[in-house]
């Protein structure tokens, strides 16, 4: 889905600037930037983007697993985690959080599209999902 709007929550300004770059020169469109979990819970009510793009670690007191969690909760939207830890731990945590992708840093451009393309893949067929289970309903 080329064109997608994006949410960037990232800390890091040089990874935001790279993510920024590398996700333009994909075709997507990066709908707002944030640093912490307050700010990517308002970017996302205010520039309704089609995925977040979740750093775990960020600034200030609420990580990303926890505002991922937010973010699904209350919106509903796909999130893709983008993190340095490889750990087992720290993986079971997004997935328990309902990540639809895990990216290491550093990223690359084709292993960003693959994760970003597979999440609104799998978005798109559960919106489908809950759409017929309503009209069965």
């Amino acid at each position: 889905m080329t064109n997608a709007r994006i949410l960037i929550v990232e800390d890091e300004a040089i990874t935001v600037s790279a993510l920024k770059r590398e996700l333009a020169s994909l075709g997507y469109q990066v709908a707002a930037t944030a640093s912490t979990a307050d700010e990517a819970l308002n970017a996302v009510e205010l520039h309704k983007p089609d995925l977040v793009l979740m750093d775990i670690t960020l600034a200030g007191t609420v990580n990303g697993i926890v505002a991922a969690v937010a973010i699904r909760g209350n919106f509903h939207l796909p999130v893709v985690f983008l993190t340095a830890h490889a750990d087992d731990g720290t993986m079971e945590r997004a997935v328990a959080a309902g990540a639809f992708g895990y990216v290491l840093k550093p990223f690359s451009g084709p292993g960003l599209k693959a994760a970003i393309e597979t999440a609104l893949h799998k978005y798109q067929t559960e919106i489908e999902s809950r759409r017929a289970s309503t009209r069965a309903a």
